[in-house]
């Protein structure tokens, strides 16, 4: 079995997160402002939510909020920081 790119990756978490159904995923983090990570963040049960106007424009196109379903919180990530989906490698390019 091949590896996802993060984009193909990505439009499945659309697909999945319009249908209403939830998937795991994992990404490292990181924080723009502090220039560092906490490292790998896994998320049992997600889904892709929309861009709010109040987003960052800067990296609006790297940008995906997301909404952990297991504590119930609006979060973001960067795409290209994918890691996994439903448990399957994702790779850049």
């Amino acid at each position: 079995m091949g590896k996802l790119t993060v984009y193909e990756a990505i439009n499945q978490m659309r697909e999945l997160s319009k249908a209403g159904e939830a998937f795991s995923f994992s990404f490292m983090s990181f924080s723009d402002s502090k220039q560092s990570t906490e490292g790998i963040v896994e998320v049992r049960r997600g889904r892709l939510t929309t861009k709010s106007a109040e987003m960052d424009k800067k990296n609006d196109d790297i940008i995906q909020p997301y909404t952990d379903l297991d504590i119930l919180e609006p979060r973001q990530f960067y795409i290209p920081s994918l890691m996994t989906f439903n448990g399957q490698k994702t790779k850049l390019l």
